[in-house]
């Protein structure tokens, strides 16, 4: 292929590479990469960028429309959090909707000057204040760590919710001509109608994710506030939170850049790379390359299927792994052991190109539906 390609993946699957040529093979596909993390997906593997010329593809963005993550240091000790362990939990998990669970009440968001098509505005209208400050289920997390220099982080990965996956669906089935949402390298072109109606709805849902992640912030401060009262206080603003989804899609000197299970990383541009529930996250600062697209890996991708990872992992070695850690360690949770993925470690060596390294957040509690 005389297209511009380049595999930072050491262990990957063929149907994932199947995937990801298959996608390169398109006439409007200009250039790609696969990340270190990269894995079979939906239509396009998960870690996969894609530099299109004048077609935008839902399918390669994803249902879960920016899904991503949030860091904030907090003035907070370690000893601090772990004194009160048990209640700060607790009253995560009380605060804090997971899995398919939303909050009872509406919550409350400036939306309306942000551009929407009326289908959206309807999808939205049905519970999308509901869905706000929840962190639904799979691999989405909230964790308290703490970094190599004692620094305590809240650490959020949570995406759209249902309103991105409706959005998701809502397209798919209209690019695919058939009304069926379904796998295939199914797009618009960007000046269309139906193009720039995705651009905005898809926008909407970036917004709405970060949104979502910072009011799961905000309640989590409230719990530390009220629980730590002789702490020093932390709050949430522009300067200190860093943001960074790794499911979208952006225009970049002309090509539309799809990111799918992939983290923007352009020149000192921070994110967070998250590792597994054991090992935690990295915060890092991209170092601008083009031939990743400017993206590096999103995480520590996965090895194994959620369905085999319950099927043929020790519930007594997640425990046994997990020590010294408060989280939920049960069979519903252990398609999320550290060994259902690569080695994080390994996949921060792998893109020492892409990313530069500048915390490791080394989780104290770690909360999952």
């Amino acid at each position: 292929m005389k297209k511009k390609i380049k595999i930072y993946a050491q262990e990957i699957e063929e149907e994932a590479l199947s995937q990801f040529y298959s996608a390169m093979d398109q006439d409007f596909s200009i250039q790609g990469a696969l990340m270190p993390d990269a894995h079979t997906g939906y239509t396009l593997p998960i870690g996969g960028v894609i530099a299109t010329q004048g077609m935008i593809l839902p399918s390669w963005v994803g249902y879960d429309i920016g899904c991503g993550m949030c860091a904030l240091p907090i003035n907070l000790k370690k000893a601090e959090i772990e004194a009160k362990a048990d209640k700060i939990y607790r009253s995560i998990y009380l605060e804090i909707p997971t899995g398919f669970d939303h909050n009872k009440k509406s919550g409350s968001w400036n939306f309306r000057n942000i551009p929407h098509t009326d289908t959206l505005a309807r999808i939205f209208d049905k519970n999308g204040l509901k869905q706000l400050g929840s962190l639904g289920s799979g691999n989405h997390f909230i964790e308290i760590g703490e970094d190599e220099s004692s620094t305590v982080w809240i650490i959020v990965h949570s995406g759209s919710r249902n309103l991105g996956h409706s959005i998701a669906t809502h397209y798919m089935k209209l690019a695919s001509k058939d009304g069926k949402a379904r796998e295939g390298h199914f797009g618009f072109k960007t000046d269309s109608q139906a193009g720039k109606d995705y651009i905005d709805d898809m926008n909407f849902c970036l917004e709405f994710a970060l949104e979502n992640r910072k009011q799961m912030i905000e309640r989590i401060l409230r719990i530390l506030n009220l629980e730590i009262p002789e702490g020093e206080k932390s709050s949430l603003s522009k300067e200190n939170l860093i943001n960074r989804n790794h499911n979208h899609a952006e225009l970049k000197d002309s090509l539309w850049i799809h990111r799918k299970g992939a983290t923007h990383a352009e020149k000192g541009m921070l994110g967070v790379v998250p590792g597994n529930m054991r090992d935690g996250s990295f915060i890092v600062e991209g170092i601008g390359n083009p031939e990743s697209l400017w993206s590096s890996a999103h995480g520590a991708g996965r090895i194994m299927g959620r369905r085999k990872a319950k099927k043929s992992l020790s519930l007594d070695e997640f425990r046994k792994t997990m020590q010294g850690i408060k989280a939920k360690v049960t069979h519903h949770t252990l398609d999320e052991s550290p060994f259902a993925y690569k080695n994080i470690y390994k996949v921060m060596e792998n893109q020492k190109d892409l990313v530069r390294v500048l915390h490791h957040v080394k989780p104290i509690l770690n909360i999952k539906a």
